[in-house]
């Protein structure tokens, strides 16, 4: 079953809650949501055991990014851990500008068209990587499966 991470910055919490609803509601994908979490109020340590901790129960990471993600600590933490991971990994841009260097590596979507592509991709991924499993150790399965996500979803926003 596919569970996304939603990364985000505090300032873009209704573009994420926004996502979370079309991802389940159009696609039947669960996420992962912190505005919604009553544990959020952590510190330090505490949050960062917290947030691997529901990183682990997801499957891949879907970064939002806008300005106010230059402030944040959090975000890139969380994208490096998902990186770690092999998770398959997407940024929603919420705004005009392109994604920061270091995350143009992956694909970026900008649009509820490219967020269905990115429901497509995972579910390919999904199916992958079940069938990857039964023949190839779990840690191969995945990166296999994660880089075929990166390219069904590039070919399907056409990036």
């Amino acid at each position: 079953m596919i569970k996304v991470f939603l990364s985000h910055q505090l300032a873009d919490a209704q573009t994420a809650s926004l996502i979370a609803r079309r991802l389940k509601s159009l696609h039947d994908i669960d996420s992962y949501l912190d505005v919604i979490d009553p544990f959020i109020d952590r510190k330090g340590e505490d949050l960062a055991a917290h947030i691997q901790a529901e990183m682990g129960k997801c499957t891949q990471l879907l970064a939002v990014v806008s300005e106010a993600t230059k402030a944040s600590q959090w975000v890139p933490w969380e994208i490096g851990v998902a990186t770690e991971k092999d998770y398959p990994l997407a940024t929603f841009l919420a705004g005009s500008t392109l994604p920061p260097e270091f995350l143009r590596k992956w694909p970026y979507l900008r649009t509820d068209v490219h967020l269905d592509q990115y429901a497509l991709a995972s579910k390919a991924a999904e199916r992958s990587f079940a069938q990857k499993r039964a023949t190839l150790n779990e840690s191969v399965a995945r990166i296999r499966s994660t880089q075929e996500f990166f390219k069904n979803l590039r070919a399907g926003i056409g990036q």
